[in-house]
């Protein structure tokens, strides 16, 4: 359905720009716009499969904070235009260790402190918000565009981005992880059942952290891409994130309950997602009304998922064989 959906979207847009929606370099734009709010999602997703409510409210707050703190700390001690190289390496670093201990600090609170995941994040996306306010002073940080950093964000291979690739390669590990490992057995089996979970011996608090901890890394991930997109990185950038991240999971099928969620699903409910934004800019709506339109889809789907609306219409076919009936003797 997703797949239909994105070649619907592809056929709506090139209709309506007469072809120029699905020139190249429309194309390589949308598709380095993606990748910033395709890694907050695929977190959001890790957090909603662990169950009991989970869900990482506080994913672009920290990777505003992973970005400030790190332009920061870095520039204080390497230059960006001298060494372009050694400061976009410590800054790629710095960002994702950010991003993986403020995952960390996340799961360590959900699953020692019991906290319930939504009051948690909620908290600590404040936390991050206010701590990035007070290590910029409120303003907008200077990156600058090494080169290095500055390829991320905007150079392509063979007419990919490489910010693109990137998510690609993330995501793909991931859904490895989720599929092959026990980690990903756990995570699942936790998010449909928590306490036959604990009964059976799943090493709950650890899966809670190592999730979470993995989607703070992906926000520092979704840190690094923002600022090799843009020479400032400020406190309040993508407002709106939060909401799409959690569109995106939702439009993927993952299930809020916990228990089920596919990256692939993910990836392309976003490119979904980034298609419909762009057809909204060549329609020439204002942010406010894509904003509106994004929280009426959220609330269409989790009600489509709530009350199972498409089984109701399409209804499946029982596959299931007939009780064969005792034998009676004669």
């Amino acid at each position: 359905m997703l797949a239909l959906i994105n070649v619907a979207l592809l056929g709506l847009g090139a209709a309506v720009s007469g072809g120029s929606f699905l020139a190249i370099y429309n194309l390589q734009s949308m598709a380095s716009q993606l990748p910033e709010i395709g890694l907050l999602a695929v977190g959001v997703m890790l957090a909603m499969c662990a169950g009991n409510g989970g869900i990482d409210l506080s994913g672009i707050a920290l990777a505003n904070l992973s970005g400030v703190l790190s332009a920061v700390l870095v520039a204080s001690f390497i230059p960006s235009a001298t060494d372009g190289l050694a400061f976009s390496l410590a800054f790629i670093v710095l960002a994702l260790v950010i991003g993986f201990l403020g995952g960390l600090a996340n799961g360590i609170l959900i699953a020692r402190l019991n906290i319930t995941p939504i009051l948690c994040t909620l908290g600590t996306q404040l936390a991050f918000t206010g701590l990035a306010v007070v290590v910029s002073s409120g303003r907008a940080v200077t990156v600058g565009s090494p080169d290095f950093l500055a390829a991320i964000g905007n150079d392509v291979v063979l007419g990919v981005p490489i910010s693109f690739l990137i998510f690609i390669l993330v995501a793909g590990a991931i859904a490895a992880v989720l599929k092959y490992t026990p980690y990903g057995l756990w995570l699942m089996l936790m998010g449909t059942n928590p306490k036959a979970a604990v009964f059976a011996g799943f090493p709950r608090s650890s899966i809670l952290m190592a999730t979470y901890a993995l989607s703070g890394l992906l926000s520092g991930m979704s840190g690094v891409i923002i600022a090799a997109r843009n020479v400032n990185v400020k406190f309040d950038y993508g407002s709106s994130y939060l909401l799409i991240a959690i569109l995106i999971a939702v439009m993927a099928g993952v299930r809020p309950e916990g228990g089920y969620g596919r990256v692939v699903c993910v990836v392309l409910s976003a490119v979904a997602l980034q298609l419909m934004s762009s057809l909204l800019n060549f329609g020439g709506l204002s942010n406010f009304v894509r904003d509106f339109a994004w929280g009426l889809l959220l609330l269409t789907f989790l009600a489509i998922g709530r009350h199972d609306l498409v089984g109701r219409f399409l209804p499946v076919r029982d596959m299931t064989p007939p009780a064969r009936l005792p034998q009676v003797p004669d």
